[in-house]
């Protein structure tokens, strides 16, 4: 699945900057999205042509064929929401804060209790957090599983405890919308909020960079024909390191 839903993760230290508007840049850091002067943050329109740093980066993803999902398990990428950043609260609660409005806490500044997607990127609606309940997940853009099967299957466990708890492979969205996408990728899932799509898949390209996983060729050309309409778009950069300290392990 693209998403996992209990237990903690990583925070975000460093910004992940995100195309709004489909051509200036916001940020998606500890602090929340960021608006731009052109729109809403983490947006992308459809419109427009020309050539993008995202777009271009398609073309530096090695290219292969699916592996088989044989061997993958949630437990060979670490325990869910692992605090791999040290700072005391775990990646979910990390993720939450950063990504919802109006951010209430059971105690202290960690555990959040209460919040709002405003909007939820996939849905384009607004959506209520209430801890204990199922309305938001955390999701994994590049989903574990998709990467299993593009390259994670070979790597030590600590850079697959990296990628499961990187800020920049990580967003909350609306539940019911998430699990429609299961381990999709480009060529098979796009959010239904068009307005996003092109930030979506500037994310997917720039965590398959980062940890050097490879695309199908479907995957491939999903992504040059979405991305091809995003004219300005930006390539999200920064999160966690791709190693994860020696303390956490996976099976």
């Amino acid at each position: 699945m693209g998403s996992l839903r209990g237990g903690g993760v990583a925070a975000a230290v460093l910004v992940v900057v995100l195309g709004a508007g489909g051509c200036s840049g916001g940020t998606l850091g500890s602090a929340g999205p960021e608006e731009s002067a052109s729109g809403a943050a983490g947006g992308g329109g459809n419109g427009g042509g020309g050539g993008s740093a995202a777009l271009a980066a398609v073309d530096s993803l090695a290219v292969k064929g699916r592996a088989p999902k044989t061997g993958y398990a949630r437990d060979r990428f670490g325990s869910a929401w692992a605090d791999t950043d040290a700072n005391k609260c775990d990646t979910r609660d990390d993720i939450l804060k950063r990504d919802l409005a109006d951010v209430r806490f059971r105690s202290g500044g960690c555990k959040v209790s209460a919040g709002e997607l405003k909007p939820d990127p996939y849905s384009g609606k607004e959506v209520a957090f209430t801890r204990g309940r199922s309305e938001v997940d955390i999701d994994h853009i590049v989903a574990l599983s998709d990467a299993w099967q593009k390259g994670a299957k070979y790597w030590d466990a600590s850079k697959r405890i990296a990628l499961a708890n990187d800020p920049l492979n990580l967003r909350a969205v609306d539940a019911s919308t998430n699990r429609s996408k299961g381990d999709g990728d480009t060529a098979t899932w796009l959010p239904p909020n068009k307005v996003y799509r092109c930030a979506y898949v500037a994310n997917q390209v720039a965590v398959k960079k980062k940890y050097e996983l490879w695309v199908s060729a479907d995957e491939k050309a999903a992504m040059k024909k979405v991305l091809s309409g995003c004219a300005g778009q930006k390539l999200p950069t920064g999160g966690n390191p791709t190693e994860a300290p020696a303390r956490f392990h996976a099976n």
